[in-house]
């Protein structure tokens, strides 16, 4: 008698177990759904917050991760998720652990040093600015780094060495990072010893072009023996009639969207990297057959109504004396203040 109510026992147990663990699975279902649409609602609040600035983001210093072989994997560390941001232009000013002065000046002048004026440089010409630094094993250095980068945040630093003998590295680096946080039109490469009018620089990149694919810059014709070893050469080179190639002078330069794009895709260590970052650029610009655009403006000695950046060419690879000379062009009127003629009016 009882086995066989001990088994109507043990065959009615899994069908009510299996009922309640039904029932408890669906009220976990429907309360992750609820879970996961207020979070959703959370975050993109969160995104979307901010009143009338949400479509301007606070600078944020960011580190690019970057491989043991010498190519960049892609990855980014920042705060947090981040959508690309959209901007017309994104201007990288390269700069390096021995250059606080020319920084500081920079800040005085031309760049602003707060988060609000950056905002309203970029909602005034679309251009978003912010120096590219990479790192160094000297303790102290990077704590200063830090330090400056928390009182302006106005930096996109890089996970790689920070050596002259890299900075092709560092230049690529910089493209793949800027192209992955912001969506941009153009991006362009400047150095931290030159005079830049950001409004005129608007105007250059806002033209309309019949190609995607762009390079821009000031143009020169370089020597494709790149070697320091092989610099006797170059005379002898232009009296013969040697091949030359043009690229932009390294001051500054641009590239159009496609073109880092392209940059981006490539596998590491596609391109060969020569000693120069300019010539660098201009080689792989080449191979990739993409469009040259010239355009003086990029490399005036001399403050005028239509200079987009001055520089001292070519008695230095930018300004000389950059700390000093920075400070006063911008004392004076045709630098600073002088109008922007038409593009129609423009040499």
């Amino acid at each position: 008698m009882p086995m066989p109510s001990s088994r109507k026992f043990f065959q009615a147990r899994p069908q009510s177990n299996l009922l309640r663990r039904s029932i408890v699975l669906t009220l976990c279902f429907v309360i992750g759904i609820a879970g996961l649409l207020s979070f959703a609602v959370v975050v993109s609040r969160g995104r979307i917050g901010g009143g009338d600035k949400c479509n301007y983001s606070k600078p944020l210093s960011v580190s690019v991760v970057w491989d043991k072989s010498g190519g960049s994997t892609g990855g980014l560390v920042s705060d947090g998720d981040r959508k690309r941001h959209k901007v017309m232009g994104f201007v990288g000013i390269q700069t390096g652990f021995g250059s606080v002065g020319r920084r500081q000046s920079l800040r005085k002048t031309w760049m602003p040093s707060d988060h609000q004026g950056l905002q309203r440089l970029e909602e005034a010409t679309g251009l978003a600015f912010r120096f590219i630094i990479g790192k160094t094993g000297d303790a102290s250095k990077m704590a200063e780094l830090r330090k400056e980068a928390a009182e302006y945040d106005d930096f996109l630093m890089l996970d790689i060495a920070e050596e002259y003998s890299k900075l092709p590295y560092k230049t690529l680096a910089f493209f793949k990072a800027a192209f992955a946080l912001y969506d941009s039109e153009f991006y362009v490469k400047a150095d931290d010893d030159i005079y830049l009018r950001p409004d005129r620089l608007s105007l250059l990149l806002a033209k309309e072009r019949p190609h995607s694919q762009t390079y821009l810059g000031c143009m020169k014709k370089g020597p494709v023996f790149t070697d320091p070893k092989l610099k006797w050469y170059e005379p002898l080179g232009y009296m013969l009639g040697s091949e030359y190639f043009l690229h932009a002078y390294g001051p500054i330069y641009a590239l159009s969207a496609d073109v880092v794009a392209s940059l981006v895709a490539l596998r590491n260590n596609s391109f060969r990297m020569f000693s120069n970052e300019d010539v660098t650029i201009g080689a792989w610009m080449l191979a990739m057959n993409v469009n040259h655009e010239d355009n003086r403006q990029l490399c005036q000695t001399e403050c005028t109504p239509t200079s987009i950046a001055v520089w001292d060419l070519p008695k230095c690879s930018g300004l000389c004396n950059p700390e000093k000379k920075m400070l006063e062009l911008h004392q004076k009127e045709s630098c600073a203040n002088s109008p922007t003629l038409p593009a129609e009016e423009e040499d």
